[in-house]
């Protein structure tokens, strides 16, 4: 089974976009399920994918992790930006039935494994003055 780390978490009243590190040097993504096509136009999900939609802020817990910086721009992971807080990610699909039990996902989330590294990438180092 997989081990898993909580990092953080991005919640409202129903809702848990939640990020935890793994022992595979992967995170894991937990967030809203994909359900509108539109969101996906154009994207292109390999058998073994999915995608989720979180606010982009949850990136902001891989300080949690070491990664500390802001997120610098749209680009893979990320597929897709809704709007000007949240985004798409795609990543494989979390089977291991152990991990989804212990992450209890609501019916409306889903969770995808991406490398460390592609996340790491996504931030940028912020100077404070």
């Amino acid at each position: 089974m997989m081990r898993i780390r909580f990092l953080g978490k991005e919640s409202k009243i129903g809702d848990s976009p939640t990020l935890y590190a793994t022992d595979r040097d992967t995170y894991l993504v937990q967030g809203y399920r994909v359900v509108d096509p539109a969101h996906l136009d154009g994207v292109e999900v390999a058998q073994g994918q999915t995608c989720v939609r979180i606010y982009d802020r949850l990136l902001d817990h891989l300080v949690a992790d070491g990664i500390e910086g802001a997120l610098r721009g749209r680009e893979a992971p990320i597929v897709a930006g809704v709007d000007v807080e949240s985004c798409i990610i795609r990543g494989a699909v979390v089977t291991d039935a152990a991990v989804r039990a212990e992450l209890r996902l609501p019916e409306h989330e889903d969770v995808v494994e991406v490398p460390a590294r592609d996340l790491a990438a996504l931030m940028r180092a912020v100077e404070w003055s």
